[in-house]
């Protein structure tokens, strides 16, 4: 009897990567998934217009969806829509954006709710220490926020930077925080909180200085949002992060997604 053969192992196809979204179709998509109620929501938080009112879910699909495009994250900021803006930073390279993207997105007014994304960006690529120092020194008060904003963010993510920087920082904010402008002074707050996050010896000097700074009043406008007791804020991130087996804050943060594409 002929010997039986064994028959060829079936050939396996690889998927089809999906298309590639346009931005006109990424757009309309936006324009579609907007709501009335949204658009009322964000302009309270101080987003501006033109804008739809699209829910962060709705977006955190569309991230799935594209991935990483940055020729399309700079075409999605360059529209102006706050929702196209707010999806740009999620889809965004922050390793190819340069000091010129970075400052001109820095300048441009976001929602308070949404005013981390571009620190974040910043923080995550090869520029952030010297838009950091840049941007703390403009006379631009959206520029200056910016640059506490990526201070803090630098706190819980750059392991490389020494504290000494942070505690520059920190003597700063100290020194100007009760005159400076109302959004300024609101994230000047949350970079103390960032820093003493970083590590044991940074918390007892951000928790020093936040004792000497006292209660940071914030006007918020017409929303829930409250400005955080730095103090007691501190320690209760500290207890959480070490419950769940981290040695600070920051390394439970750097163990997770980016705040710019989870949130």
């Amino acid at each position: 009897m002929p010997a039986k053969t064994k028959p060829a192992p079936a050939v396996k196809t690889k998927k089809a990567a999906p298309a590639r979204m346009a931005l006109a179709e990424v757009m309309a998509a936006l324009e579609k998934a907007g709501s009335e109620q949204t658009r009322e929501t964000y302009a309270r938080h101080g987003a501006p217009e033109p804008m739809f009112g699209v829910s962060f879910a709705t977006l955190k699909t569309l991230y799935k969806r594209i991935g990483v495009d940055h020729e399309l994250a700079l075409a999605l900021w360059e529209t102006g829509n706050f929702d196209a803006r707010n999806l740009a930073v999620k889809v965004v390279d922050p390793a190819q954006m340069s000091p010129a993207d970075l400052d001109r997105w820095a300048r441009t007014p976001m929602a308070r709710m949404c005013g981390g994304y571009v620190a974040a960006t910043a923080a995550e690529g090869p520029h952030g220490l010297g838009r950091a120092e840049a941007w703390l020194a403009s006379k631009d008060e959206s520029l200056r926020s910016a640059g506490w904003q990526l201070v803090g963010a630098l706190a819980m993510r750059d392991e490389t930077m020494p504290d000494a920087w942070f505690a520059t920082r920190l003597a700063a904010i100290e020194k100007t925080i009760r005159t400076a402008p109302n959004d300024e002074r609101a994230v000047m707050n949350h970079a103390v909180i960032a820093i003493a996050c970083r590590n044991a010896s940074l918390r007892k000097a951000a928790t020093a200085a936040a004792k000497r700074i006292g209660k940071v009043e914030v006007d918020h406008g017409d929303t829930a949002c409250r400005t955080p007791e730095a103090g007691p804020y501190i320690d209760k991130a500290w207890a959480h992060s070490i419950s769940k087996g981290f040695e600070s804050p920051a390394a439970h943060e750097r163990s997770r997604e980016s705040m710019r594409t989870r949130c």
